[in-house]
């Protein structure tokens, strides 16, 4: 790596991915009746349904945003037990210091990311 991690910036990242899959994890357990199947036989009006429904879908795709972010920590935890923590699972090229700052879990580069979403 260019910019080669140092013990501490390790240490540091392992401590904010290890809190941040608790956090996941928490949230995925609070969330889980929200995103139950909603029940149509209530006594309530089609627009409370619809609005039922809806809020469910949303929490469906938070809790599918949560589990691959879940998914993602796990990785990169095991990426610094192999000592591969920083590179991008793309490219191999070293992940910008300012990149795992704001997310110590993402697994490519900023110029990856960018062309994934450009898909």
């Amino acid at each position: 790596m260019t910019d080669e991690l140092t013990a501490a910036q390790l240490d540091d990242f392992k401590n904010q991915l290890e809190t941040l899959r608790v956090e996941l994890e928490s949230l995925l357990n609070i969330s889980k009746s929200a995103s139950d199947t909603v029940e149509l036989d209530q006594p309530i009006g089609r627009i409370s349904r619809i609005d039922a429904i809806q809020q469910q879908k949303m929490v469906a795709a938070n809790r599918q945003r949560q589990r691959v972010r879940l998914q993602q920590c796990a990785a990169a935890l095991k990426a610094m037990e192999e000592e591969e923590y920083g590179y991008c699972r793309r490219c191999d090229e070293p992940i910008s210091l300012k990149r795992l700052r704001v997310r110590p879990e993402g697994p490519v580069c900023l110029q990856c990311q960018t062309a994934l979403e450009a898909r």
